[in-house]
């Protein structure tokens, strides 16, 4: 039976801003062909880029609170997230290795890594 992994896209948002929008779009249009092999392995549940833009709940002194993020204090913020099934982690981690984050040589300057989670669910919406 094949487990549901959560994988996060990071990025070092300095880095990329500080180049010229043309390089940017020119390492963007390199992903395509990586995007399709994939997309194509039929693991990829969905595949989605985040907003900068956050926001956080959290509870204090009995009232629920809304905080604007980001929260981490950190170089790196998560820029995508996708869902991919596989058996276990190592067929994981193969399935993500086809992300463009980590096949794109541009990434490497850019601080583009991904980071697998195994989810656990507590309740799945029937």
């Amino acid at each position: 039976m094949n487990m549901q992994f959560l994988c996060l896209g990071y990025l070092e948002a300095v880095k990329m801003d500080a180049r010229p929008k043309d390089e940017i779009e020119a390492v963007m249009k390199e992903c395509s062909p990586h995007l399709d092999n994939f997309y194509n392995s039929g693991q990829v549940i969905v595949d989605a880029g985040l907003a900068s833009e956050s926001k956080c709940l959290r509870r204090e002194n009995g009232r629920v609170k809304v905080v604007d993020g980001p929260f981490i204090e950190t170089k790196e913020m998560i820029g995508s997230a996708f869902l991919i099934e596989a058996r276990d982690m190592e067929e994981a981690i193969q399935i993500a290795s086809l992300h463009p984050t980590v096949q794109i040589d541009a990434g490497e300057q850019f601080g583009w890594g991904i980071e697998i989670r195994p989810i656990h669910y507590f309740k799945i919406r029937e």
